[in-house]
């Protein structure tokens, strides 16, 4: 588990040369791929964190250290994932369940709605199934011509559209209109031509 690093004698010899010395590997810290290269970030034994160097695979003698190290990697990289995959399905759980509350809430908001504007809104008019009498009034105050239907065997009475009235039951709105017609005599319009030709020669002079 050696590596051989030059290194300048600190004292420095007679000839100048570089004197090769041979540092122990203490253990990988790191690993890194630089330009297609794989390198490994060492910490020498006797030496402190600060004096870490990376050094490229192929100038290290320790195959021990660098197969624990990636067995250490591996092993890390399989739990890191496993953790991730749990926390993955427990967020799934979480958003599935976010999801199908608000659902069942809506249907239930829906239902209850439904129900409220059936309570509210009860079956008025022909949608009841009743049988028409006769027409006993009519309205245009909501905007729309409607008469207020009398109902056979029932004391309550609806107002119904006009317009859906002609199409149930036309012979009861005839009859109605029929009812409140004014009819005049002959007579009556010869003396009502009369008056206003008096009226208008009155006016003349």
């Amino acid at each position: 588990m050696t590596n051989k690093k030059n290194k300048n004698p600190e004292n420095g010899s007679d000839g100048g040369e570089l004197e090769e010395e041979e540092y122990v590997v203490e253990k990988i810290v790191d690993k890194r791929i630089r330009s297609g290269r794989t390198e490994y970030f060492l910490k020498w034994k006797g030496y402190g964190d600060s004096e870490n160097t990376w050094e490229p695979e192929e100038n290290l003698d320790c195959p021990d250290l660098i197969a624990e190290f990636e067995n250490r990697l591996k092993s890390q990289g399989g739990a890191q994932k496993k953790r991730k995959t749990d926390s993955d399905i427990a967020l799934n759980k979480k958003k599935k369940s976010e999801v199908s509350q608000p659902l069942s809430n809506t249907t239930n908001t829906h239902e209850n709605s439904a129900d409220a504007s059936s309570d509210d809104n009860p079956a008025r008019g022909f949608d009841r199934g009743l049988i028409p009498e006769k027409i006993i009034g009519a309205t245009d105050s909501s905007g729309e011509l409607m008469f207020l239907m009398k109902w056979k065997n029932s004391d309550e009475a609806d107002l119904v559209l006009a317009k859906t009235a002609n199409i149930r039951c036309p012979q009861i709105v005839i009859q109605f209109y029929e009812e409140r017609l004014t009819w005049h005599t002959g007579e009556d319009r010869d003396e009502s031509t009369k008056s206003q030709l008096e009226t208008s020669s009155a006016g003349d002079k």
